[in-house]
């Protein structure tokens, strides 16, 4: 995360002045606002822009959900739900457009069932005895209408996460798993699209697709979005974007400190690697297993790195370098609290009077002393 703070900060200082998103599950790069404050990364007009998206603020469309998502989202489908689902989806698409069809619509599509009858009403419980339509008229209540995550018309534009000079934090901490999943799946996928079209002078200027400049997106705890043991929504978005993405101007950087669990593939088509101290032997092997610029010799040098050394190696380099991070200009979002100091912090004079003054008795409130306070009016 040190790292990553600092190849930030040098993607935004004048001489970049770059478009960026990070993907923040930890709530760790809210310090980087301090650059919009620093005198170092100025050069008239420019001063850099960093956006903190707070998990209260983020929303996903719903219309911008594939049925891969919805299938994902929904717990323990049956085959029949399945079947259900994939109808109701691709009806409500061709009934209101892939870009405009809602929750609301959804329910009414499932809810007629396995026949052909129509329904008008999203609440019409008639067709509800059926286990499969009810089971899955309840997954996507509680998944999709009861939470604050998932919007009809409302979404997070592309123009305000990315825009040369701005770098956007979207911090995904309070969410749950499978929902920040989701949500890096849509804006990738979106994100790739946006620039394919653009591109190819098939997004309109000022459109929603219209994205007119490259795209750069970070990715922290990366294991978590392309896992090796397991294929989920986000696994093959990074794949197309590792493999395609550059033509188009998208590109993605992948923080993991535990490359072992991180899926090979992925990991393989990552074209510079930064290389800090491993020494677990799985994510060692791994590293040698997926990045071909790095030999067994390297990978026995790994344990012996100290802090802020790494090997840079890939094709942003002729041969592999050891180089030493410098330190950041803004403070470090992910340090671990100083816990003797928190503790001899607990018995200083100013702490120990403020706790005096939360414990003191409020001025009307009668002593227990066994006798009864009498109030006169003045």
């Amino acid at each position: 995360s040190y790292l990553a703070g600092v190849i930030l900060e040098e993607l935004m200082r004048p001489h970049n002045r770059a478009a960026v998103l990070v993907i923040d599950p930890h709530g760790e790069y809210d310090t980087l606002v301090e650059m919009q404050g620093d005198r170092r990364f100025f050069a008239d007009p420019y001063r850099p822009e960093v956006k903190v998206v707070r998990p209260g603020d983020i929303k996903v469309k719903v219309s911008s959900l594939e049925l891969g998502d919805l299938r994902y989202l929904l717990p323990n489908l049956t085959e029949r739900m399945h079947f259900l689902l994939g109808r109701a989806f691709n009806r409500v698409r061709r009934k209101y457009g892939p870009d405009k069809w809602t929750r609301a619509a959804l329910l009414v599509e499932i809810r007629a069932g396995l026949g052909d009858q129509p329904v008008t009403d999203p609440n019409d419980d008639d067709l509800e005895e059926d286990p499969t339509v009810g089971g899955l008229v309840w997954r996507v209540n509680s998944t999709l209408m009861d939470s604050h995550l998932f919007d009809d018309h409302t979404g997070l534009p592309l123009t305000d996460l990315l825009c040369p000079g701005r770098l956007t934090v979207l911090q995904l901490n309070e969410i749950a798993e499978r929902e920040q999943q989701t949500i890096v799946a849509t804006l990738l996928r979106r994100v790739m699209r946006a620039r394919m079209d653009t591109e190819r002078g098939l997004a309109p200027r000022g459109g929603e697709n219209h994205l007119p400049y490259p795209a750069f997106v970070l990715i922290e705890e990366a294991h978590n979005y392309a896992p090796a043991n397991a294929e989920i929504i986000t696994t093959q978005i990074l794949k197309q974007v590792l493999s395609e993405g550059r033509k188009f101007g998208v590109s993605v950087g992948l923080i993991s400190q535990r490359p072992g669990k991180l899926d090979g593939d992925v990991l393989s088509q990552c074209m510079t690697q930064c290389i800090m101290r491993i020494v677990n032997p799985v994510d060692q092997g791994r590293v040698a297993e997926s990045v071909e610029s790095v030999g067994r010799d390297l990978i026995t040098e790994l344990p012996a790195l100290t802090k802020g050394q790494a090997i840079v190696a890939g094709a942003s380099v002729n041969t592999p370098v050891l180089v030493r991070v410098r330190r950041r200009l803004t403070r470090h979002g992910a340090e671990d609290p100083n816990a003797p100091e928190r503790w001899q912090q607990f018995f200083s004079e100013e702490d120990e009077r403020q706790r005096a003054r939360d414990n003191a008795r409020p001025a009307d409130t009668p002593e227990r002393t066994g006798r009864k306070r009498i109030y006169l009016p003045v």
